[in-house]
Parts: C-alpha cells; structure tokens; sequence
C-alpha cells in the first residue's frame, strides 16, 4: 500500500517552489510552453519540473490531450494549492515592502502634552489616509515618566525632553522646538476681553499650575523674575489638565499652558475658555525626538518620526 502522502514526505521527497509555481501555470495556460514562458524558464526545463513532480507525487498529474494537455484530477488538486500558496506568497512579500517603506505597522509614541496636540495628532490625522495598515499607541505623560517607559521597550520613541540625572546619557535628542505658553481663562473672564492686561491686571489673580519642580513652572517664575514680576498668586498646584480645567471654569483663575494646548482648547467662537490678548514670552525648554541611544527605529516608527520633526507649525 503506498504511503500516504504529508507535506513532511513533499518535502522529503523534493518538492520545491519552482515545482509549485509549474503547477499554478499550467492550471492557467494548459500548455507546457505557454506555462514555461510565464515562469521564465525553457520548455525542456519545465517538462524536466513536471516530470519531477510526478515523481515526488508518486502519481500522474497531467495527460496528453489532441491539442496539448491537461491536468489529472491530482494536478488539478495541487494547482489549486500551488496557485494559493503563489497567492500567499505575493500577499507575504507586499506585506513585507509595506513594513520595510513604513506604510504598515504598530507605533508606540510617547508626547508631553503640547506637541502631542499640534505634532503628534495632525500626522497620525495624515497617517489615517496615507498609510491605513499603521496602528499606533500615544501615551502622553511628563518626560521623565516617557524615558522610563522608552527605556523599558514600551515606547519606540518619546517627544519630549531627556530626563535629569546620568540616565540622560541612555537616550539621543534630536532638538525640534521650544514649547511657548500662553495664558487662559474662563470665557466671561473680567481679562477674557481685554486687549491688553498689564502685569497687575493678571497678578490680580489666583494662577494654577503644576507643581513648582515642573518645567512649566520653572519657566514662567524663570520668566517673571526676569521680567521685574513677582511670583503670581498661587493657591492650588495640579498637573491634572482635567483639573486645571475644570478650576477655570468654575473660578477667575489663569493658567498657564502649552500654546498648543491653549488654541486647541480656545480657538472655537463656542469654546468655553479664552487665550488671553498677551504674551509674556514665556517658553518651555526646547523638547524634540527623545529615541535609546543604541536604538534603530523600525521603518513605520522612523517614517512617522521623520513627518512629527519636519511638521510645520503655522
């Protein structure tokens, strides 16, 4: 009784891709020649392929015809695979040129907040359209939180800045921009309307801002002190932006936030908050494309990289 065939045996025995792609031809042309052309070899070589698989095969898997050939009821059965697997393969090799370009692939991106709105948002927004086989996970968090989690493998890359301490030399920074600040209030402010409060009109106020040791903290009293201006009034310290929020709106507090943040949250007529009509020049330190200094981005991380860093700011 003969034994019966495995995909083991079809190995063992020789089986090969060329074999396979023979079969898938002649199941298109039902010529030989025709068939030999379309794999790119002569018509010796290919009836040399048949005659091999019917070896391997251990059966017939083709018969003559009066106008050429045809296949058994078995070649028939491995064509159909043969045409499959030719198939999974043209699949496996786009697949493959698609992660290679950056056009397919999961990113896991960590942003501090303001460059996750006005960079990080609008090419991920783009990357919807122009490479719909990428999926991507944003953690916004402070930059040091971001390293560590960058320095863990849970991040491919971080927007933000390196964190304080030796660790800093674990990560390479390629500098972007400086993050300016701007100040909001709540919509119906007595300063939401003004054209132009002084420094005592906005010290007349409580501001809300994350604690002291922040970098936004330390840049606006950086920025006051040198400007001749007293600490604000300061009641409540949060990092919490839901808190901060939800404190102007119920108060006539000012805060003091990422532009980005700002315009996103004010720049509609029914928007419920108001960047104020002054500007302090205060500015974050510069942040940029934070990546482990023995690290290579994969081709869909890099690519997305590439478009946060060029991404015009207007």
């Amino acid at each position: 009784m003969p034994k019966p065939l495995s995909a083991d045996l079809l190995a063992q025995r020789g089986l090969k891709l060329s074999h396979l792609r023979l079969m898938a031809a002649l199941a298109e042309s039902g010529q030989i020649s025709l068939a030999a052309g379309q794999i790119g070899t002569t018509q010796p070589a290919a009836s040399r392929l048949l005659a091999e698989v019917e070896r391997i095969v251990g059966t017939p898997v083709h018969q003559r015809t009066g106008r050429g050939m045809s296949l058994t009821a078995v070649g028939q059965a491995l064509a159909a695979r043969a045409q499959r697997i030719q198939m999974e393969l043209r699949d496996a090799a786009r697949d493959m040129s698609e992660v290679a370009s950056g056009s397919a692939g999961h990113v896991r991106i960590g942003s501090v907040t303001g460059p996750a709105i006005d960079r990080v948002l609008p090419t991920l927004r783009n990357a919807r359209l122009t490479a719909p086989q990428v999926t991507v996970e944003v953690v916004v968090s402070p930059s040091d939180l971001l390293c560590e989690q960058l320095l863990a493998g849970r991040l491919d890359f971080v927007i933000g800045r390196l964190p304080e301490g030796p660790s800093r030399d674990l990560f390479t920074l390629a500098p972007i921009a400086t993050e300016p600040v701007s100040l909001v209030v709540r919509k119906g402010h007595p300063l939401a309307n003004h054209p132009n409060p002084t420094p005592q009109d906005l010290l007349a106020y409580d501001w809300v801002m994350p604690p002291p040791e922040s970098l936004l903290s330390r840049a606006v009293h950086a920025r006051l002190r040198a400007s001749g201006m007293p600490s604000p009034p300061q009641r409540l310290s949060t990092a919490s932006f839901l808190l901060i929020f939800a404190l102007l709106q119920q108060s006539n507090a000012i805060a003091p936030l990422a532009r980005a943040v700002v315009t996103s949250f004010s720049a509609h007529p029914d928007a419920p908050y108001v960047e104020l009509a002054v500007d302090l020049g205060i500015e974050v330190e510069t942040f940029g494309l934070v990546t482990r200094a023995d690290a290579i981005l994969p081709p869909v991380a890099a690519r997305l990289a590439r478009e946060i860093q060029n991404m015009v700011i207007v």
